[in-house]
């Protein structure tokens, strides 16, 4: 089990062994400049990162003999942070907007609430569409399938069912996905 750094803005980086944390006996060695060394004993490589005033930084502790590069540490974490706030950066979040309705909506409320569904789809958005029924209304949950049918032929082609209507409680739920995913 690796401790690991919990660096401000929820980055978390794996904490390598570095100098005389490595406790094998042997190491295979990469020198500042790239170039393998070979496979040498812990202390002569401990020397050689002293020589060049870095350190030593065991990079892939699961190989046998593990790996350790001749490096300055604290530039290669601050590298390997920018590297993962990079990749954050680049991961596209997907959000579910929701749009409720009740199962005696009148035409036109449908349409806005469409047109509204439509503007969450073409973001990229998912939308989970929900019908509540209160009341007597529990009664008739047959109508709330039959506005949740309209509500997606007014959407027409831009929305793609990704999960058919169903009731939670009192409510029927249908989950919507932009049509240009698929």
């Amino acid at each position: 089990m690796c401790p690991h750094i919990f660096i401000s803005g929820g980055v978390n980086i794996k904490e390598l062994k570095i100098n005389e944390e490595i406790r094998d006996k042997e190491v295979r060695l990469i020198d500042q400049h790239g170039e393998q060394l070979g496979v040498i004993p812990t202390a002569r490589a401990q020397e050689l990162a002293n020589e060049a005033e870095l350190d030593l930084v065991c990079v892939s502790p699961n190989a046998k003999p593990v790996v350790c590069k001749i490096l300055d540490y604290s530039k290669f974490r601050y590298e390997q942070i920018k590297k993962e706030k990079e990749a954050k950066k680049a991961q596209k979040q997907i959000n579910i907007k929701e749009v409720r309705m009740t199962p005696n909506i009148d035409t036109h409320d449908l349409e806005v609430k469409a047109k509204q569904a439509s503007r969450f789809l073409s973001s990229g958005d998912k939308v989970k569409v929900s019908v509540r029924f209160r009341g007597r209304e529990m009664g008739h949950t047959d109508q709330g399938r039959v506005v949740l049918n309209q509500f997606l032929e007014i959407l027409g082609d831009k929305a793609i069912v990704d999960k058919k209507p169903k009731m939670e409680g009192r409510n029927m739920v249908m989950h919507l996905n932009p049509a240009n995913d698929k």
